[in-house]
């Protein structure tokens, strides 16, 4: 059986540590703050501790899950490369393009796993949605609309934009067959501290012709996560918080009429993605394929979120 060490077991990093406990997987956690080191031995007995993370780099395990914060995801992650271990990394994998790119070439390079929690390609909604479009019965896919907004926890290190918008990057590259980026516009406002951005909206064109809207909101009146899809025979809706699908099977014919025939529900049970996600990485370190969230996939996400960002930063 894989066995892997979590690296950080803050608020995320405890959801890392129970799911890879219950697939029988954990071997091991790493953490500095000696009161959660406490908290995990009473709730894992018989998983080895660390304070110190070289010290969990010279354990026969051979896979890591990064959960520590973003800025040191890149050296961390590199060290357990180069410890010749297969990692996981929280989203986003790292804060710079060129980071990203070394670590993805890296792991090519020695044909290791390298894979980037990108929760939302695990959700089943997404991984159905993915299937239908390929189907071709939604036509060719024009558009994708993309929200991410509640009245939430105001980060004071991070932005709304690299701090929500990865789940939805991730999603649009996936349901578009991960096209090139050819050109990116990007508007936000700080509305509660100089300098990190409340409210973001970010417009993708692609070279195929397709274009995406990204809106990212942690100081908004209403909770909504959804994800719309334009295609040119049909549409899609996706509600997040009630994990509902509705095709609407209405659209523009040849003439320029509208065309409106009825819409149909589609409800996802039982949505487990993050059980999904770190059982994927699992399989993957047995069988060495790539991930579905691969090092590359963490690349082309972070270089829409660079992109963005030096647009609202000028």
């Amino acid at each position: 059986m894989t066995q892997v060490i979590v690296v950080g077991a803050g608020h995320w990093g405890r959801n890392l540590v129970r799911n890879f406990s219950e697939l029988g997987a954990l071997s091991g956690v790493v953490e500095v703050d000696p009161y959660l080191r406490q908290e995990i031995a009473k709730e894992y007995p018989g998983v080895s501790l660390y304070e110190n993370y070289n010290k969990a780099l010279q354990s026969e395990v051979s896979a890591f899950i990064i959960a520590t914060p973003a800025p040191t995801h890149y050296q961390i992650s590199l060290k357990a490369l180069q410890a010749g271990k297969d990692v996981f990394i929280e989203k986003p994998i790292t804060l710079r393009i060129d980071e990203a790119r070394h670590l993805a070439e890296y792991a090519n390079l020695n044909n290791q796993v390298l894979m980037v929690g990108h929760l939302l390609l695990y959700q089943p909604a997404i991984r159905w949605m993915e299937e239908y479009l390929a189907t071709g019965k939604a036509g060719k896919i024009l558009h994708i609309a993309a929200q991410r907004v509640k009245l939430g926890k105001v980060r004071q290190n991070e932005n709304v934009w690299w701090s929500f918008a990865p789940h939805d990057i991730s999603v649009v590259l996936q349901l578009l067959g991960q096209p090139k980026l050819k050109s990116i516009t990007a508007s936000g406002q700080a509305m509660l501290q100089p300098g990190i951005e409340d409210n973001v909206h970010v417009h993708l064109t692609f070279e195929d012709g397709a274009t995406a809207h990204i809106h990212s909101s942690w100081y908004w009146p209403q909770l909504a996560r959804n994800t719309v899809i334009i295609g040119s025979q049909q549409m899609l809706f996706y509600d997040e918080v009630s994990q509902k699908i509705t095709i609407y099977n209405k659209g523009v014919d040849g003439e320029f009429n509208t065309r409106d025939e009825g819409s149909e529900v589609i409800e996802i049970q039982n949505p487990q993605p993050l059980r999904t996600e770190c059982q994927h990485f699992i399989d993957c370190v047995k069988s060495r394929e790539s991930p579905i969230s691969d090092g590359w996939n963490g690349v082309a996400v972070v270089e829409i979120l660079e992109k963005a960002s030096e647009l609202l930063h000028g």
